[in-house]
């Protein structure tokens, strides 16, 4: 007979899924207005997220930490494949295929759980001081993060490169490094910032230049009107003429905001980033009651800026206010990857807070 100890219940965080679920369910019904093929598609999406959270859920983290480093690498070897054996969509090169099956998978967003993880194994291995982190460990603490960000760029795929980056130091920032090494680095990345430019593709180049444009370019333009159209209340679906005769580009994903306020207006896009809002403040306030607990602390940080970059970058994209990159809303724009990536985080979130009071995790317990 399988028994479950009550005190999982007990320190399971209901907040998160109760925050979580009004933005998936959104998601779907404005997903399923704009194409019922993709929703469908969505709802296997959903069922392998829910899947993937229980496995991590379940899976006792703490005991089987020395995995972590193994499974760093592994992903990162993965990274190292695309470049060789890699399969080019669009002109970037960012997916592996799977033998004899024909699915794809992308290294990228299997690496952000492993980078987080990471990131949480080698800051508890080695806590900062009472005055941060010294040059040492910064320095090795980057490595981890930079490499990923050089393979990841490469493909290219520099928004996704960029958000782990911001994740990386961001993190480091909440847990602690010397000031002194923060007003260095923004010296050097200001003094630096012509040479990498120069580095950059033409096409990235682009976006830069119709962002400082004047006019904005053909994407955001619809996605502006779009969202002008809406007012304060939204239209009816018949009348959303912007998504629904094709104006709005990858309305359903990438531009999936701009769809929204078109159709729910300002209290629609207020009512979602008010979720967000709640959401990352929840996870960022978690950290007060881990704060004995550095692993604890790097994983739910690491979650709340990742939920936060995601959605500011995604949102300040489509009213012009950023270039023009393939960042997703989490939960809510179609597609797998990010929403199983986020929903394994959530699972191993979860798992730390619903046994943190038995860290034995000998809580779950079979009995004939």
């Amino acid at each position: 007979m399988f028994q479950i100890d009550r005190r999982i219940l007990t320190h399971f965080d209901f907040l998160i899924p109760i925050l979580v679920l009004p933005i998936i369910v959104l998601s779907y019904y404005l997903v399923s207005e704009a194409n019922d093929m993709l929703a469908n598609k969505q709802i296997v999406y959903y069922g392998v997220g829910f899947a993937t959270f229980l496995v991590f859920f379940i899976i006792p983290i703490k005991k089987i930490e020395w995995v972590i480093p193994f499974f760093y690498w592994i992903t990162i070897f993965l990274l190292l494949s695309v470049d060789f054996f890699g399969v080019a969509k669009l002109g970037a090169r960012r997916w592996l295929e799977i033998p004899f099956v024909h699915f794809t998978i992308q290294p990228s967003e299997i690496f952000k759980p492993a980078f987080i993880l990471m990131l949480a194994y080698l800051i508890k291995n080695n806590p900062p001081d009472e005055k941060g982190y010294g040059w040492k460990s910064f320095f090795k603490l980057s490595f981890y993060i930079v490499l990923p960000f050089l393979l990841i760029a490469k493909e290219p795929d520099l928004g996704t490169a960029m958000i782990l980056l911001l994740l990386g130091y961001g993190t480091l920032f909440v847990i602690g490094v010397h000031k002194k090494i923060w007003i260095t680095l923004a010296v050097v990345v200001g003094l630096s910032s012509p040479v990498l430019y120069n580095h950059l593709h033409d096409y990235q180049k682009q976006r830069i230049s119709d962002f400082l444009s004047e006019q904005p370019s053909y994407h955001v333009k619809q996605s502006i009107i779009a969202i002008g159209s809406g007012g304060l209340t939204g239209k009816e679906r018949s009348e959303a003429t912007q998504t629904h005769y094709k104006f709005l580009p990858i309305a359903t994903s990438d531009f999936i905001f701009a769809y929204t306020v078109e159709r729910l207006g300002f209290w629609g896009a207020f009512g979602l980033i008010s979720c967000y809002a709640l959401l990352v403040f929840h996870l960022t306030t978690l950290n007060f009651m881990l704060k004995e607990d550095y692993f604890a602390q790097v994983i739910t940080s690491g979650i709340a800026l990742l939920i936060f970059f995601y959605m500011s970058i995604n949102i300040a994209m489509t009213i012009g206010l950023a270039p023009v990159v393939g960042v997703p809303l989490p939960f809510y724009s179609y597609g797998g990857s990010s929403f199983i990536t986020f929903f394994a985080l959530f699972g191993i979130l979860e798992n730390l807070l619903a046994f943190r009071f038995d860290p034995t995790y000998r809580s779950i317990r079979y009995s004939l």
